[in-house]
């Protein structure tokens, strides 16, 4: 069974093709996300996306974390799976494609082989009702509230992106240690389902410096949602104005957003490598 190996500004996941593979979904993918995202033993990831057929749509994305739990929406993984959609299956300017988190729109700009070069996403509007997002932090929306974390107390903004976010800004985000603070704040009680933790510079109203520990991956080099999340706080507490551009380990996404709208996110969408899965993996994986 073959894999594309793919990322969108760093944030890099295992792509299956369930078109041409359709016994992948057969598999227990979670399992299998595990197997392959390991970063000395497998293919090396921060998950695994499987692009599915789906009959409403032009594609589904199916997402695991690295440590096997599913994921509802990652909007640098979308942009992957809108390419792989595009460019082996469906050539249109625009696509509709299911995740986790409900149907969205992707826009494709294809460069001069015809192939997807740049993706816009409609991300959807944020979330912004506690009990949605879902989190206790209070406020509708809950925004700049204190949060306890470990040592430090933090002004934190929570939304919803489909997935769980909480943004925290802080003065350099470079030297600020995401790897000890990230797993307080995903795990903290205030977010029952765990979250995504950004932390996040204000270079200027149109210039944000961001990194993230996503909940199940750790540290990763970028995060669509999350850049989506942090474009609506940094409206919603006016750091910003509605378009930004937002620096990420992994690459700059250009990101729009005004109240009562969806959030869009423009990025491209890079092969790495192509290859094959190893039978032990499959094996391992089949469903029992």
């Amino acid at each position: 069974m073959k894999f594309v190996k793919m990322h969108g500004a760093g944030n890099d996941y295992v792509y299956v093709d369930a078109f041409e593979f359709p016994e992948v979904l057969d598999l227990d993918l979670p399992k299998l996300s595990v197997l392959v995202s390991h970063r000395r033993f497998g293919i090396g990831a921060d998950g695994l996306i499987v692009v599915a057929p789906n009959t409403e749509a032009d594609g589904e994305m199916l997402m695991f974390n690295a440590d096997g739990s599913r994921s509802e929406m990652c909007g640098n993984g979308l942009r992957c799976v809108a390419k792989i959609v595009h460019d082996r299956h469906v050539r249109r300017p625009e696509l509709r494609l299911m995740t986790g988190a409900g149907m969205k729109t992707v826009e494709i700009q294809a460069g001069p082989d015809g192939l997807a070069e740049i993706v816009t996403v409609d991300m959807g509007a944020p979330i912004l009702e506690p009990a949605k997002i879902p989190t206790t932090l209070e406020g509708e929306p809950p925004v700049e509230r204190e949060l306890v974390a470990g040592d430090r107390t933090f002004r934190a903004t929570a939304i919803g992106m489909g997935n769980p976010h909480c943004v925290i800004y802080v003065d350099d985000v470079m030297s600020f240690p995401v790897e000890k603070y990230g797993p307080l704040v995903e795990n903290h009680p205030a977010f029952p389902r765990r979250v995504n933790a950004e932390f996040v510079q204000v270079v200027s109203p149109t210039e944000l410096i961001q990194r993230t520990w996503e909940r199940g991956s750790g540290e990763t080099w970028a995060c669509g949602t999350g850049a989506s999340a942090v474009c609506a706080a940094s409206v919603l507490t006016g750091r910003t104005g509605n378009d930004v551009s937002i620096r990420l380990l992994g690459g700059e996404l250009r990101l729009s957003w005004t109240p009562g709208s969806g959030v869009r996110l423009t990025g491209g969408a890079e092969y790495v490598f192509e290859g094959e899965m190893p039978g032990k993996w499959i094996a391992e994986s089949a469903r029992k």
